[in-house]
This record gives structure tokens, sequence and C-alpha cells, in this order.
């Protein structure tokens, strides 16, 4: 059967660059066919009716026409601008921490994935809900890391396989989990954790969100646990993202 030359969808905007005199290339997560390209002809004109529903971790359905290159948008209109998140530059920072992590981890291949799409829609639609940033952040982490095969080891121990006790191990994002006080020590690439640091990881490992929202760790916790995800995720990418150093600057 023939791919459809025009096509109804429903996106979120990741993010978008000037393309040529006066139009747009957008990168789209879809819930129809995953993470795409696609142009927005005139989108930067003043007098565009496209332009306003075209910024990031906007919800938008679309009308998209395939072509040689990125797709065409021949229509679009907004779902949900999220605007308590354009209007405050904690919320702003937050959203896009979300936007560039999956955007660094999806490739332009069409690979549908309607629980990511929904992942990202909730997550957004909390941080502009005033949910606390800190636990939906890490919510999302965790379940990104699932639903992409990076799910790191928290139960047992990701060398030896002996299960995790009641004491502060060690984190390795080479082996991607957990190691115990045996195989931790001495390993330059593992880190040492808390118990507590894993307690709540593997609350939001293996919780849904209304669960997850009875988390109420203490602020070094809170504050160790953000490093540990950002020590694994670097590692995972293999580069550093750029969101979290802005969120450290608005933050002074």
């Amino acid at each position: 059967m023939k791919t459809p030359r025009s096509f109804n969808a429903e996106a979120i905007v990741l993010r978008h660059r000037n393309w040529g005199e006066a139009d747009r290339l957008l990168s789209l997560y879809t819930k129809q066919r995953g993470k795409i390209r696609a142009v927005a002809k005139g989108a930067r004109k003043l007098r565009s009716r496209k332009g306003g529903h075209l910024q990031p971790f906007t919800h938008i359905s679309l009308q998209l026409a395939r072509t040689k290159g990125p797709y065409l948008i021949t229509q679009v209109e907004s779902i949900n601008a999220f605007l308590p998140l354009r209007g405050d530059l904690h919320l702003t920072g937050n959203a896009s921490y979300l936007l560039e992590l999956l955007d660094r981890f999806t490739y332009d291949e069409e690979e549908k994935n309607p629980s990511i799409f929904s992942l990202l829609l909730n997550s957004l639609s909390r941080l502009a809900e005033n949910h606390d940033t800190w636990l939906v952040i890490r919510y999302y982490e965790m379940r990104l890391l699932d639903y992409l095969g990076f799910r790191p080891q928290l139960f047992h121990c990701a060398n030896c396989e002996t299960e995790i006790k009641a004491e502060n191990q060690f984190f390795s994002a080479v082996q991607g989990g957990v190691l115990c006080p045996q195989c931790g020590v001495g390993q330059a690439s593992a880190r040492s954790v808390s118990i507590d640091e894993i307690k709540y990881l593997r609350h939001f490992q293996r919780s849904s969100y209304e669960s997850a929202l009875r988390a109420n760790p203490q602020k070094k916790t809170r504050a160790d646990v953000e490093m540990l995800m950002q020590f694994y995720l670097t590692y995972v990418l293999e580069r550093g993202l750029n969101s979290p150093q802005f969120l450290k600057e608005i933050n002074r």
C-alpha cells in the first residue's frame, strides 16, 4: 500500500531554525510517526498564520505533505501552547530540557512510539500545572530511558548480579547501573551513591506518576539524584546537554 501524499498528525514542536528567505525548518515529535523534520513555508513573514503555532513545546494539529526532502506543513493549529511555560524562565528552562533530551536521543527515522509522545505531552502539562518540577523531570528521565532501551540496573549489581542491599553502593554509567561495594571499589568509572538515591530512582522506575507523587526527598538527596542522572545521561549521549547549564545560570 502506498503512503498517502498528504496526512494529518498530532505533534509537539521540539525546535526550529530559519530556512531560506522566509521559511522555517522544524523538528517535530509526532504521535503517528515519531520524530520528523518539516518545513513551514513563509512562517517568518509578519502576516503568516503559521508562525505563531510553531514555537517550541507547542502541542499542535497539522497537515503534512510528503516531499523528497523534509515534509511540508500545509495546515497547522495549536492544541495547547502551554503559555505558563513561556512566562517563567525556570519553567521555560525545564520545558526546554524535556525537549532537548528527547531530541538528542532520537533521530529523524519515523520510529512510531506513542508512549514517548504521551510522556512528553504529560510532562509538559505537569510543568504548566505547577507540579513539583524536580519530580516531573526525574520521572520523565527514568521513563524515557525505559522506552529507549537504556534502563539502568538498580536492583542487582550490574557486574556480579548479586541483589543490592540497603546500604550505600556505587553507580557505573559504563556498566549501566548500580555496583555492589565489592565490585565498585577501585572502579575509576564508578561513583558512590547513597541508599536514599537508589531508593528514589527505584521508586520512579517502577511506579506510575500518581504513585511517584508520594516521593518527598530531602534537598540534598534531590541534588544528588539530579547529579547522578546527569552523570548517566551524559555518558549515554556521549556529550552534555545545554539546558542544565541554562538552568544553573538562572538559578544564580
